[in-house]
């Protein structure tokens, strides 16, 4: 997976959004927020090939959660993040 170019993430009071540096992008029916670990998982691999088990290693060495609570988490936001369009496959 990557992320598709052109987003810019932005803090948002305690979340954060992605923003479109180009209009075509942008689905203004949904607004795309992100809690504190989705940036820090959007940080870690935008720009770059992933996987889920990237996703998991990432989470498992930032937050010290067993890795089955990892996965959960990694295969729910990759999920997320393609029903938004800002990643492919």
């Amino acid at each position: 997976m990557k992320t598709v170019e052109g987003f810019t993430l932005r803090p948002l009071g305690k979340e954060f959004i992605l923003t479109s540096e180009n209009v075509r992008q942008v689905n203004f029916n949904r607004m795309i927020s992100l809690n504190e670990s989705a940036a820090f998982l959007w940080r870690s691999v935008d720009g770059k090939e992933f996987s889920v088990d990237d996703l998991v290693g990432l989470l498992v060495e930032r937050y010290g959660i067993d890795a089955e609570m990892a996965r959960h988490d990694s295969e729910a936001i990759v999920v997320k993040w393609r029903e938004a369009g800002i990643i492919t496959d």
